[in-house]
C-alpha cells in the first residue's frame, strides 16, 4: 500500500472532547465513501500504536481535503496528534475497508452509531448531498448527550435538505446535559430499531466502531428480527 505524505491545514473542535483534522488531499488519491486511512505520525514511540491509527475519511471524494475526527483521549497518539502544529506533515497509507453503500438503490442503508462511530457514515451522506440519488437512506445515532454529539447539526440539516435521509438521533444521559433536547432518549434497542425502519424499502444495516459495541449491536439487531445477511459491519480499535 502506498504511503503519502500530506500536512495539517487546520482543526476544530465538532463536540465537547472531540476534534476534527483536516489535511490537504494528495494528488491522486481515490476512495469511496466510507472507507479508512492509517495517519502515521512523525517520530518514532514505545509501542506501534504510539504513532500509527486507523481512521474513517470524513470527507467526501469529492472534497478537496481529507478530514478525521476523533475523541481526544489521554493516549500517547492521541497527544501527540493534538500537538500537530498547522502545516505539519504526517504519512497515511490507504485508502482501505469494505463497509461501503451497496448498489441496488431501491434498498434502503440504515446505518448504526454510537458516538464516534458516526465518522464514515458522515462521508457517505456527504456524498449523497453532493450527488443526490432516490436511494433512503436512515442514520441511528446514538449519545450521551447532545454536546457530545459530533455533526449534530451539519446531520439536522441534511435530513430538512435531503427527504430520502432519515435521522433518528438519541441522548441517553439528559439528566447531565445543559442543553434541550425534544428528539429520543432510549437506548437503540430491537425495539428502537423496529420503529426506526418502518416502512423502509427491504434496509441493509451498517455497524461501525470498537469491537464490542459491533458484536451487541449484531445481537441486538437479529433480536429485531435482522437476517445476519442483511448486515455489514467493521471494527475500528483505540476509538
Amino acid at each position: 500500500m502506498e504511503t503519502r505524505t500530506i500536512r495539517l491545514r487546520s482543526r476544530a473542535e465538532v463536540a465537547g472532547g472531540t476534534m476534527a483534522f483536516h489535511f490537504e488531499k494528495p494528488a491522486g488519491f481515490e476512495f469511496r465513501p466510507g472507507q479508512a486511512m492509517d495517519v502515521i505520525l512523525p517520530g518514532t514511540g514505545a509501542q506501534p500504536g504510539d504513532t500509527r491509527h486507523a481512521f474513517s475519511i470524513v470527507s467526501a471524494p469529492h472534497e478537496d481535503e481529507l478530514c478525521i475526527t476523533t475523541r481526544m483521549r489521554d493516549s500517547a497518539y492521541k497527544r501527540a496528534l493534538g500537538a500537530l502544529p498547522i502545516g505539519a506533515a504526517v504519512q497515511i497509507e490507504g485508502p482501505f475497508g469494505s463497509l461501503t453503500l451497496h448498489r441496488k438503490i431501491e434498498r434502503a442503508g440504515v446505518m448504526i452509531a454510537g458516538g464516534i462511530g458516526v465518522t464514515p457514515f458522515m462521508s457517505m451522506l456527504r456524498h449523497m448531498a453532493h450527488q443526490p440519488s432516490p436511494q433512503v437512506l436512515a442514520l441511528l445515532y446514538s449519545n450521551r448527550r447532545p454536546e457530545d454529539t459530533a455533526f449534530l447539526a451539519e446531520l439536522q440539516q441534511l435530513a430538512r435538505s435531503h427527504p430520502q435521509f432519515h435521522l433518528v438521533a438519541t441522548m441517553t444521559d439528559m439528566a447531565h446535559s445543559s442543553q434541550p433536547w425534544s428528539g429520543e432518549t432510549g437506548l437503540i434497542d430491537s425495539a428502537f430499531v423496529q420503529r426506526a425502519i418502518q416502512g423502509l424499502p427491504a434496509p441493509v444495516f451498517y455497524v461501525s466502531g470498537p469491537p464490542g459495541m459491533v458484536e451487541a449491536m449484531r445481537d441486538t439487531l437479529v433480536a429485531a428480527g435482522i437476517d445476519e445477511d442483511d448486515m455489514r459491519s467493521e471494527e475500528f480499535y483505540g476509538y
